[in-house]
């Protein structure tokens, strides 16, 4: 099993792209946290903390495809580096102006969201430049999905040392800075300075004019939502089995299942095409979804929330092949970014969900809401199948296509079904 992870990991570049994008997505993966620490610490309520992560997370997920598509345009240097300046400035603007004049801390913490840099979906797009097969690629994109995992567990853990051993502010300007270097390691990297979208034709809606990733975007809405909702009533269940360690643990094993599921789901090649597997996946992922509503004592709960995550990364791993194979001539960067707003988006809305329903009904009817949204999000891929499987590639570009005069396309392998 690791030797496919080794293999990618030895090729030239490789680690150094995947180390300086983790490290560079160390501020946003760890805001929502950073900022309730910092708040807190600041004498602020809970409220305010939720709302400044609130305001984080809309500018986010409004930057993200919006700096994407200055990446295809223009180069990743000349867009990631900047925006990840301009949003660790902004962040620290925050920490030493604090929560007073609360205008300021709201238009410094919309500002650092705004601009966080597109890093996971830059390198996405390097990865056929870097790598000499295509199932090295699809191998790739599996590490990068079980990479998230890490990340998303490591960061929140970062951020409380921080707080522990210096300040909640030390914590925001430390994350800040590692993540600007991280940024830096990426852009002067050869294949990040080398890389140059495929010539595109001008069109006001970008990467959004494929059918097939508006698809695919519908799908992962409600895959995020089933995500934000599972948060939500893991936390009133372990209210009532526990407290906060069973709530911890439950987490913990949510993001384990998904980095097993992940690891195993890379380690081979898969025959097929990746349209028909995602259906197959996210079936998968509905039904196990469906016994948390047992609700047993926390020990076993705690399986189920791992299994509950086996196939989440899977899932995220095969949409990357399908995103690539959908998004228009010279989108793509654009196009993994709509994926991670889409999700983001989605995670938010099941969290906003799940609070009145557990509210209303408890933990039971908390937990139905992650089986009802994945099996909305296979409806949507079993309604719009045709459209799936029919790959755009942008069709013709426009002579006067606004990209680098030289031509230069982004090295990328042709889709074919295995994956």
């Amino acid at each position: 099993m690791a030797a496919g992870y080794l293999e990618i990991l030895r090729a030239r570049h490789a680690a150094r792209l995947l180390t300086g994008t983790l490290v560079g997505r160390l501020p946003n993966a760890t805001a929502a946290i950073a900022l309730v620490l910092f708040v807190r610490a600041e004498g602020g309520t809970y409220s305010l903390a939720g709302a400044l992560a609130a305001v984080y997370g809309v500018a986010n997920a409004v930057g993200q495809p919006v700096l994407g598509r200055l990446v295809d345009l223009y180069g990743q240097p000349r867009v990631q580096l900047p925006a990840a300046v301009v949003s660790a400035l902004a962040m620290v603007a925050f920490a030493f102006s604090g929560t007073d004049p609360l205008p300021l801390a709201y238009a410094a913490v919309a500002v650092a969201g705004l601009f966080t840099p597109p890093l996971e979906g830059g390198l996405r797009a390097l990865w056929p430049s870097v790598l000499r097969r295509e199932e090295q690629v699809h191998t790739a994109y599996a590490m990068d999905a079980i990479a998230q995992e890490v990340m998303f567990t490591v960061g929140p853990l970062l951020v409380t040392l921080c707080a522990s051993l210096w300040s909640e502010r030390a914590a925001l300007l430390v994350l800040n800075a590692v993540g600007v270097l991280g940024a830096l390691s990426v852009v002067v990297s050869p294949p990040s300075r080398a890389w140059r979208s495929a010539p595109r034709e001008a069109h006001w809606l970008g990467a959004l004019r494929s059918r097939g990733l508006l698809v695919l975007l519908g799908a992962f809405l409600f895959i995020g939502i089933a995500l934000g909702s599972i948060t939500v009533a893991s936390m009133s269940y372990a209210d009532a089995h526990g407290g906060d360690a069973v709530y911890g643990w439950m987490m913990a094993a949510l993001g384990l299942g998904a980095l097993v599921g992940g690891t195993v789901y890379g380690a081979r090649q898969w025959g097929g095409s990746p349209e028909r597997r995602l259906r197959v996946l996210v079936a998968l992922l509905a039904v196990c979804y469906l016994p948390l509503m047992l609700m047993p004592g926390a020990v076993a709960m705690v399986v189920l929330a791992a299994v509950s995550g086996v196939f989440l990364a899977p899932c995220i791993a095969c949409a990357f092949i399908i995103v690539d194979r959908h998004a228009p001539s010279g989108t793509v960067t654009e196009a993994f970014s709509w994926l991670v707003t889409t999700f983001t988006v989605g995670a938010s809305v099941g969290t906003g969900l799940a609070g009145p329903v557990v509210q209303g009904g408890g933990a039971l009817w908390g937990f139905a809401l992650p089986g009802a949204a994945g099996a909305v999000s296979l409806l949507v891929l079993l309604a719009t199948g045709r459209v799936l499987a029919a790959p755009a590639r942008g069709g013709v570009v426009a002579a006067s296509s606004e990209t680098d005069p030289n031509r230069a396309v982004e090295p990328r392998f042709s889709s074919g079904d295995r994956a």
